[in-house]
């Protein structure tokens, strides 16, 4: 389904992924381990074929956003790109995750198999589509959660920082979010931006009114 010119939403195991059309295809997210097969059917209805896709970006390092990494990546050729926070992050040793009260951040970052061959995605940097698609580093949900800014198209792309219930925008999970009052600043950062649309990671789009949500969460 095309969400925005040029944006269309996969889904893939676990999670809404994103492919952005240009000279080559960037591929948002990744979906659990396997999703591959469903990537190729969506990718064929399009017209486009898994080799087509030129990068991968990880909003972070969660098991339902980069499992399928390595597979699409080895299919495609691929450049991999997430912030180094995460990558980090995935290298949790088990003295770490038992030491003191155990996280479930930490819990899911020693189960999650890190992606290999990955080029760092930091924030300012500027991806060559949708006119200029800027990486916000925006922690909390996990301590390299990134947010992707088109401000031309007025398009953010937000992984699990947000989430939209009952048709309002809302803070991340409270179990799955590492800070939340990291997140918080993260999310009054975004709503200075001139921003109309957003895209989830498991929620629907929100095609009009970004920046007053963002305002009145911040708030």
């Amino acid at each position: 389904m095309e969400v925005a010119e040029g944006v269309h939403a996969l889904r893939l195991i676990g999670v809404n992924a994103f492919l952005i059309v240009g000279d080559e295809l960037t591929l948002i997210d990744a979906g659990h381990r396997g999703s591959g097969v469903m990537l190729r059917r969506q990718l064929g209805a399009l017209g486009h074929d898994v080799r087509d896709i030129g990068r991968i970006v990880c909003t972070h390092g969660h098991p339902d956003h980069i499992g399928g990494v390595q597979e699409i990546a080895r299919a495609s050729g691929a450049q991999v790109l997430m912030h180094p926070a995460d990558m980090e992050r995935l290298r949790i040793r088990f003295r770490e995750v038992i030491s003191g009260r155990p996280a479930p951040g930490a819990i899911i970052a020693y189960l999650t198999q890190a992606p290999a061959d990955v080029t760092a995605a930091e924030d300012g940097d500027e991806l060559p589509v949708l006119d200029g698609l800027r990486v916000l580093h925006t922690p909390g949900h996990t301590p390299g959660s990134i947010c992707l800014y088109s401000r031309t198209r007025r398009l953010l792309i937000v992984g699990d920082l947000l989430q939209r219930m009952r048709g309002e925008v809302t803070l991340p999970n409270h179990f799955f979010t590492d800070d939340m009052g990291l997140a918080r600043r993260s999310i009054a950062r975004l709503a200075e931006l001139d921003i109309e649309t957003i895209l989830f990671s498991h929620y629907p789009v929100l095609r009009e009114g970004g920046r007053d949500a963002l305002r009145s969460l911040a708030s």
